[in-house]
């Protein structure tokens, strides 16, 4: 009888704050690519939510995927799989996580909060990481770390495995094979974090040669209502130095980068980055980007080059001036939380371009989102409009949702493997014959 009222509850506050926005007035095409239409913004006294109601995958039930392609479920049963890792014997990482207690400082935290779990968003994350090994057909859980804090990303260097923490970077020793690590990890440097840690999840990415470490740390706000001293070393991607921990800034501005990967073709850093809220459903759009050493990308005072927000106070138009426009819009409100570029043969169609994973709108009406999309590269750059590759997270009529894709991989046959959040499972995809 909790769990229905809660719902319950969930659906009218979902309801009546999404009552408070006309809606989405634009086509989400005419927001995706380099140059995306941006309306004027609204301002609203309590900000729209509209967010399907979680229902378990039922037995049989699969995402969808384009013509070519099949899925399968290779793992079920996990608490919250963010993110995934493909090791060199093949072996497949998961980081089993939901954000850290934090204080509610706004009415409209505990709103969001309720009306989000309706979703299948709250809920006890693992607090480790699960090995999944395939022997001779059948995949195998190995509970491979455990007692880690809100962990996302992960990157093997030589026999060290680095894990990122919600509030620190930390490594292990690791041996090809093994399937469980019980040596304490050992603290390499701290990382933003803090009783109000708004955006825990922390996006990790080695350097080709393995003496850096890049990670992606979101804003702890939506635009500093939290004040500019909690945004200290935020909102940007850190580079730190794996043999002595120290670390800078690489490039800020960037409210929550997450998916950091190296582009194949320019060797460029990239990341995909999910935008500020608050101001109607067809603002701001989320993008992906080169990421540039020394950078700024305009958050909080500035969006998508020089519109600023005047929400932000005091103005910066010396930043402003200096805000660096994305390379591609995805569109208003997708949450892209999982970038990969595809380099393998399995799937040759997707060779050299990008799947994102878009982990689905909680503040836009109509929903925007809930689904793997696959873009295009020419040149180093996104050319096109993005493909859908896997959807049916949301049911037909978009009135629940059953999963959330995350963190993506490829393994070593070229399959592409998806973390389902919601779902507390992992797919793959591969060609269909």
């Amino acid at each position: 009888m909790k769990k229905l009222n809660t719902v319950l509850t969930a659906a009218v506050l979902s309801a009546l704050l999404a009552g408070c926005d006309n809606g989405s007035q634009l086509d989400p095409q005419k927001q995706i690519g380099p140059d995306p239409e941006l309306p004027q913004a609204k301002n609203f006294l309590m900000p729209p939510m509209q967010v399907p109601e979680g229902t378990a995958w039922k037995q049989g039930e699969m995402p969808k995927v384009a013509e070519g392609l099949k899925i399968e479920k290779i793992a079920e049963g996990l608490m919250h799989p963010r993110q995934v890792y493909v090791l060199p014997n093949n072996d497949i990482l998961v980081a089993e996580s939901n954000g850290p207690a934090k204080p509610t400082t706004r009415p409209k935290q505990l709103i969001m909060g309720i009306v989000q779990k309706s979703s299948g968003k709250g809920g006890a994350g693992g607090n480790r990481i699960t090995l999944l090994r395939n022997v001779d057909g059948q995949w195998q859980k190995h509970t491979f770390i455990e007692n880690l804090r809100s962990p996302f990303g992960i990157q093997l260097i030589g026999n060290t495995l680095w894990v990122a923490n919600a509030d620190s970077l930390v490594k292990f020793p690791y041996q090809e094979g093994q399937t469980e690590i019980r040596e304490p990890g050992i603290e390499v440097t701290e990382l933003p974090g803090g009783p109000l840690n708004h955006h825990w999840t922390k996006a990790l990415l080695a350097s080709p040669d393995g003496s850096k470490l890049y990670v992606g740390v979101g804003s702890n706000s939506n635009i500093t209502e939290n004040g500019i001293g909690a945004e200290y070393r935020r909102a940007a991607v850190l580079e730190v130095d794996a043999d002595s921990g120290a670390s800078r800034i690489y490039a800020g501005g960037l409210r929550n980068p997450t998916g950091l990967q190296w582009e194949p073709q320019s060797g460029k850093l990239w990341a995909v980055v999910n935008e500020r809220d608050e101001i109607g459903s067809d603002l701001v759009p989320d993008y992906m980007t080169s990421v540039q050493e020394n950078g700024f990308y305009g958050w909080p005072y500035s969006y998508f080059g020089q519109h600023v927000d005047s929400r932000v106070q005091p103005p910066r138009p010396d930043l402003v001036e200096k805000a660096i426009k994305p390379d591609y819009a995805l569109s208003s409100h997708v949450a892209p939380l999982g970038l990969l570029f595809y380099t393998g043969d399995n799937m040759p169609q997707y060779r050299g371009g990008a799947f994102i994973s878009e982990h689905g709108s909680w503040n836009r009406t109509p929903l925007n989102g809930y689904r793997v999309v696959w873009v295009k590269f020419e040149n180093g750059k996104p050319v096109g409009k993005p493909q859908p590759v896997v959807t049916g997270f949301l049911t037909d009529d978009q009135k629940q949702v059953r999963g959330l894709p995350v963190g993506l991989a490829m393994d070593k046959q070229g399959g592409v493997v998806i973390a389902d959040d919601a779902g507390d499972s992992v797919w793959r995809i591969s060609a269909a014959q």
